[in-house]
């Protein structure tokens, strides 16, 4: 009865496994600002403070600051350990990683017309990776309540799928996997008629669920802009920065019979799938500081929402091994394409992001060498509520009507966020002493996590962080060490009708990042 059909250029949007959700809009918006050594050290808070090539990222008035020219690098590297917490289980996992922060030349130029109030003026560009998707993600826990074979029951509901025969082929990232491998079947009638689907996973006796998440990719960014120096008390700048997005995910979601029964036509399932999204993007970042006195220095900035087009590669694989009834069965979407992997291409847009900072300076403003230090603060606003995911295709009603769908679904279960970061030095002639904090706010509300435990919905991320620097005759260094803790919630799988329960992360990570740089 089972039957499939091997043809080419199958394409079923609406039925691909990694259909994108709020998730993916999370994962490419809420992240903390990377920068050099320095700026990291101190929180990241430059907002106000400038004079640091990270000012691309953030806010460009900080580049006009700069009477001098530095060539700079930034290598290093990132330990992520990973707890999840999935129906009363713990799990731990981790990974390592190569990081780098901004790669880039800055050009101060300063006027020398004694009558011009314009005292200069800075061009820099660099290249920097502005987000580490590097990660390994563990999650077990027993379940009786649900199984994630009930998400390809929902498809074939979904989909009025009233032919078994032909649903053997009309879901090749999903159902049609349930169905080839008998994972799921056909449900009858005492006349013969068809009356739905039913899975072969034993719920009603307990299920061991396992899932595996391999994750790799980044965001770097290209910048170049622009500041100047206005009379040393205004400072301008603006910034066109473009993104290079890369994100490979490699899941493996299985499910076991909890008990020892070797005679009730289950064993296990393990559902293996593949996504690898590329996209470019734009944004422009803008900002002013202004030094109403000597030692204080005032930054407001706005970053544009980045405009990306994106690729999503994708392939799902399912084995299956019901025992006495069909035996281990296996199945993957590339059988119904002659081995090809299913494409998509979409839009994504980014929030938009408001910042303001202020930052004091001890010591002398004008003489570097006797300044002893400095405190600097920002406050930023993002609105998650605004992130929008668009077809490439505007003749597509189908594909537009789903992305209406899911935008709508995001502005439901996202919320605005304050984001704020602190940090401070100490000067010792050549060599300073730094530490900073980032708190970003939670972008979600109660409506993403179905009404489940409070702890869940405190999602927050956290940067720890210090680190020393010395300079001398034209030369830097700095070091950093970043602690980021970051507490989240992961759906393995969603059900339109039964239980489904979310995953508790918190992810640990630490970077450490050497900066050096050169004057010229």
């Amino acid at each position: 009865m089972r039957t499939v059909l091997a043809t080419a250029g199958f394409v079923f949007l609406a039925h691909f496994l990694f259909a994108q959700e709020p998730l993916d809009a999370v994962r490419y918006s809420w992240l903390s600002p990377q920068g050099t050594a320095r700026a990291q050290s101190i929180g990241g808070a430059i907002s106000a403070l400038g004079g640091d090539i990270t000012a691309l990222y953030t806010n460009p008035a900080g580049i006009g600051i700069y009477k001098t020219s530095e060539l700079v690098l930034s290598p290093g590297i990132s330990f992520n350990n990973s707890k999840s917490m999935y129906r009363g289980s713990a799990a731990t996992d981790s990974k390592s990683s190569f990081n780098y922060g901004p790669i880039g030349v800055v050009w101060g130029m300063p006027s020398y017309r004694s009558n011009s109030k314009w005292k200069g003026m800075s061009i820099a560009l660099a290249l920097n990776k502005t987000a580490n998707f590097n990660s390994n993600t563990y999650i077990a826990g027993d379940n009786n309540q649900s199984s994630y074979s009930e998400k390809y029951l929902d498809q074939l509901i979904n989909g009025n799928a009233t032919d078994p025969n032909q649903a053997a082929s009309d879901y090749p990232y999903g159902a049609s996997l349930g169905l080839n491998t008998y994972l799921i079947d056909p449900t009858y009638d005492n006349d013969g008629f068809l009356n739905g689907y039913a899975s072969n996973a034993t719920v009603t006796t307990g299920l061991k669920q396992q899932q595996t998440i391999r994750s790799t990719g980044g965001i770097s960014t290209f910048s170049i802009g622009m500041g100047g120096n206005y009379n040393d008390v205004f400072y301008l700048g603006g910034s066109v920065n473009i993104n290079t997005l890369k994100y490979v995910r490699n899941s493996g979601f299985r499910e076991s019979d909890a008990t020892n029964n070797t005679d009730n036509d289950f064993n296990y399932f393990v559902a293996d799938d593949y996504l690898k999204t590329d996209g470019t993007g734009v944004n422009i970042n803008i900002g002013i500081i202004a030094k109403p006195i000597e030692s204080l220095r005032v930054g407001l900035n706005f970053q544009s929402p980045a405009w990306y087009s994106f690729k999503d590669t994708y392939y799902s694989s399912l084995t299956t091994d019901t025992e006495g009834y069909a035996g281990v069965q296996s199945q993957s979407s590339l059988d119904f394409n002659q081995g090809y992997a299913g494409e998509y291409t979409y839009r994504y847009k980014t929030p938009l992001r408001l910042g303001g900072g202020l930052a004091y300076i001890f010591g002398s403003q004008e003489d570097v060498k006797s300044q002893k230090g400095f405190v600097t603060a920002d406050v930023e606003y993002v609105s998650y509520k605004n992130n929008a995911f668009n077809t490439q295709d505007n003749t597509n009603q189908a594909d537009k009507d789903y992305f209406n769908d899911l935008n709508n679904t995001m502005s439901r279960v996202f919320k605005s966020a304050v984001n704020f970061r602190l940090g401070g030095e100490l000067k010792f002639e050549t060599l300073m002493v730094r530490a900073g904090f980032g708190y970003y706010g939670n972008p979600y509300t109660n409506n993403y996590f179905n009404n489940q435990a409070a702890d869940i919905t405190r999602a927050a991320r956290m940067n720890i962080s210090g680190g020393l620097g010395w300079r001398n005759k034209g030369m830097f260094v700095d070091i950093a060490y970043i602690h980021q803790i970051i507490k989240d919630a992961y759906y393995p799988y969603r059900l339109d009708e039964n239980v489904f329960n979310a995953a508790k992360l918190t992810n640990n990570i630490g970077n450490i990042l050497l900066t050096v740089g050169f004057k010229f």
